[in-house]
């Protein structure tokens, strides 16, 4: 495999789509080696296969807001690789959607679960519809708009889309409505369903809870914890919620929140009700942290600016891709930062990385570390099937356990002679070889 005519023949075809081309070139520096001593790969034209998806579907999405007012959005839905299992992966509700950012996220999501060993293939989808300051009648028109194109191409066994950035348990409630009445039937085709009508608990919090718990693993190779450790987490949504909550609860200290307006720096903590504050931040669907900084004395607002200037111990950033720059992975470095687990996907650019590594950080990428959302979206799958419900506890436990075993996947497969771990490597090997092989047994489809 010769990665740089690859990504030559890639930029030629997809030529701006800057997101899905740094996704697949690091997912293919990083398995160079174990592809080339593996010839049944190149005989099957695996990587050709892999890095194009099956298929992509781009829709119009017409609704009237509450004046009346006809607007059009474009919806997606990119069905990346189903070998091991229906395609699973979150819709995205953000302006900044667009079939590079989408592409990206459903290559990501081919490996991600993979790791989880759950039989989940990958896609993402998504629209360019921007849920801020619309009202629940807005947002329920334009759910039904979007969900009566896209029934078309999902099911249980087919294609099982969930939440992500903009699309909260409002949403997925709206579009399963749409769903069931266009179908006639209650199946398990989203996940992050309500808890009275199919979800599982503490899907909410686990995608944040994962990260913890893979940043616990991480630091226990060196003989740490989280316990009296000042954590900087960036995002206020979902998954920061769920990373705030772990993280204290291990004995963390929480010290930043983040949105696109700016950071919040509490030098006592983020914490208790704090922590639930985080959710009404969310509620207000204004997409802004600076009212925190009013409701808690004490507690600072920057403006403009990303928490990873603040002196912490780890970093957990649970935003959005490339949130953390070259600047910024110095900062963390130079303020004696051990410990990078991203909660988002793709947060940190290839740049900081590099420093996190040349630096002997412990850094985890998000497919690995960010695992825990779809792997809890599994076991709400197999609990659907079951026609049960499990536990708070668990679920825990079970999302716990997966956790463990993708960290041990990771070190099996990126441990450097010298000891250090690139789990970059490991994570995009451990998921590579699951697929691929899946892929040559099947033949050429």
């Amino acid at each position: 495999m010769n990665v740089d005519k690859i990504m030559s023949s890639l930029e030629k075809k997809h030529p701006g789509e800057v997101e899905y081309l740094q996704a697949v070139r690091e997912v293919l520096e990083s398995i160079e080696e174990v592809y080339n001593e593996n010839p049944q790969f190149e005989a099957a034209g695996i990587i050709e296969r892999i890095v194009e998806p099956d298929r992509v579907i781009i829709f119009k999405v017409p609704w009237a807001d509450d004046e009346g007012n006809v607007n059009v959005n474009l919806g997606y839905r990119i069905q990346f690789n189903n070998a091991i299992g229906p395609y699973k992966g979150g819709l995205r509700f953000h302006p900044s959607v667009n079939l590079s950012i989408l592409k990206f996220l459903g290559f990501e999501q081919i490996f991600k679960n993979s790791l989880t060993t759950l039989p989940m293939g990958g896609a993402k989808g998504g629209s360019d519809f921007n849920p801020k300051g619309k009202s629940n009648a807005e947002i329920m028109r334009f759910c039904q708009s979007f969900m009566l194109e896209l029934w078309k191409h999902i099911g249980p066994e087919i294609d099982v889309p969930a939440g992500d950035i903009g699309v909260g348990g409002r949403e997925i409630g709206f579009l399963y409505g749409m769903y069931k009445r266009l179908k006639g039937d209650h199946t398990g085709v989203l996940t992050g369903k309500g808890i009275n009508w199919g979800g599982s608990l503490i899907r909410p919090e686990a995608t944040g809870f994962g990260c913890v718990y893979f940043a616990s693993e991480m630091l226990a190779t060196r003989g740490e914890s989280f316990a009296g450790k000042r954590v900087a987490i960036s995002g206020f949504g979902n998954v920061a919620w769920g990373a705030a909550l772990k993280a204290t609860e291990l004995g963390g200290k929480v010290v930043t929140i983040s949105g696109p307006d700016g950071y919040i720096y509490d030098p006592e903590g983020i914490s208790g009700k704090k922590i639930e504050y985080m959710l009404e931040l969310r509620a207000s669907n204004e997409d802004i942290v600076s009212p925190y900084a009013k409701e808690f004395p004490g507690s600072e607002f920057h403006q403009g600016k990303r928490p990873w200037e603040v002196k912490v111990d780890i970093a957990l950033p649970c935003a959005t891709q490339n949130e953390l720059d070259e600047n910024d992975a110095k900062n963390l470095v130079n303020n004696g930062c051990i410990c990078v687990c991203e909660g988002a996907n793709m947060p940190s650019t290839p740049g900081a990385i590099e420093i996190f590594q040349n630096n002997g950080l412990l850094f985890a990428p998000g497919k690995a570390a960010n695992a825990g959302g779809v792997a809890t979206s599994g076991l709400e799958m197999s609990q659907n099937s079951m026609k049960l419900s499990w536990s708070k506890n668990e679920v825990d436990s079970r999302l716990h356990e997966i956790m463990k075993n993708i960290h041990i996947q990771c070190v099996k497969n990126g441990k450097r002679q010298d000891g250090y771990v690139d789990y970059v490597k490991g994570a995009n090997i451990a998921g590579f070889l699951k697929v691929a092989n899946a892929m040559l047994d099947m033949g050429l489809i």
